[in-house]
């Protein structure tokens, strides 16, 4: 397995993790608690990193953490669950999946990634294929709905964009940033949960198991795969894996809640899945995101070459060449 291909798998898992959601929120949580539990989700998740990296951002990354988090979980978790409330499943999903159009645009503007006619066609036969999906007939519209849809994947959108143009500060890795990130994001939620819904509901065993899944394997683990391939993908082939998201939820719901998938169902998984993986087959974005891993180690090589040098006032030649000097006037001072 290629390196590019290794780590498309590893990102891969976010969204496939993300696509179980749903089967937890509906089996595993009290229900009409989108807020509380974007709140359970995120800022556990961000204190427990925080305790294991023991790293707190420095100077600039201050406030770039409060964006990135305030785009990738603050807005993104309130506004997702807004939509997932008032409008049906499928529609939700399919509003989702508009989201690699908005990176593309995005990352032209910030990032200088020139769209390609097969990058678009690409992010428009993936959300046609997860409409295929999930969409069921005589779905209803909600424009509250539709419009917090909308927001929820233009702020992820951003937030994919804006983490890959900051990357991370140098000495600190992508598990610490990942930490800032969801800490930031849950305290942007932690007010507004409780503002509008109240207190926490009182919780049993299973809600605390959900939760627990939620705040570890689906956000902390999840995101920081997700945050280490942006890192490592072009922001669109990042992007284009999100299908996998609503494929995987289709899946679930067919094999534990019984849920039908007929050939039309079938056909939107083909088409979708077959979208992601070509998103994946860009020889130019691989080259650039080689190209820059490249020029990242060698500046990095580089520093370090640098610093070690700056401990040594003498090359080894120098010294080695004072050591015999300080021996022969010893030995001169000696007879």
């Amino acid at each position: 397995m290629s390196r590019k291909a290794a780590v498309v798998a590893l990102t891969a898992l976010a969204p496939i993790s993300w696509g179980s959601t749903y089967f937890v929120t509906t089996e595993f949580l009290p229900p009409d608690r989108p807020l509380f539990t974007g709140l359970m989700r995120a800022l556990p998740a961000g204190l427990a990193l925080l305790a294991l990296t023991r790293k707190l951002p420095q100077g600039a990354w201050w406030w770039k953490s409060a964006v990135l988090g305030a785009l990738n979980i603050g807005a993104f978790f309130p506004l997702l669950f807004l939509a997932a409330y008032r409008l049906p499943g499928g529609v939700a999903a399919v509003v989702g999946s508009v989201g690699p159009l908005f990176v593309v645009g995005l990352a032209a503007l910030f990032l200088g990634e020139k769209p390609t006619v097969k990058t678009l066609l690409t992010a428009v036969t993936a959300a046609f294929g997860v409409s295929l999906v999930v969409l069921k007939a005589g779905a209803a519209f909600d424009l509250i709905g539709v419009g917090a849809g909308l927001l929820s994947s233009l702020s992820m959108s951003a937030g994919v964009v804006f983490t890959k143009r900051w990357g991370r500060p140098e000495g600190v890795g992508a598990l610490a940033l990942t930490g800032w990130q969801l800490t930031a994001g849950g305290l942007v939620i932690l007010p507004i949960a409780f503002l509008i819904e109240g207190a926490p509901p009182a919780l049993t065993g299973t809600n605390l198991a959900g939760y627990a899944y939620l705040a570890f394997g689906n956000t902390a683990i999840s995101y920081f795969l997700w945050f280490r391939g942006i890192e490592r993908l072009s922001a669109s082939s990042a992007t284009l894996l999100g299908p996998l998201s609503p494929i995987t939820a289709a899946v679930i719901g067919w094999a534990a809640l019984g849920q039908a998938l007929g050939p039309v169902q079938v056909l939107g998984m083909v088409i979708a899945f077959g979208a992601t993986l070509a998103g994946q087959l860009n020889p130019r974005a691989a080259k650039t995101a080689e190209a820059a891993e490249a020029t990242k180690t060698a500046k990095a090589t580089k520093s370090t070459k640098a610093a070690e040098a700056a401990k040594e006032p003498f090359s080894t030649t120098e010294r080695n060449g004072q050591e015999v000097s300080m021996d022969l006037e010893v030995s001169a001072v000696r007879r």
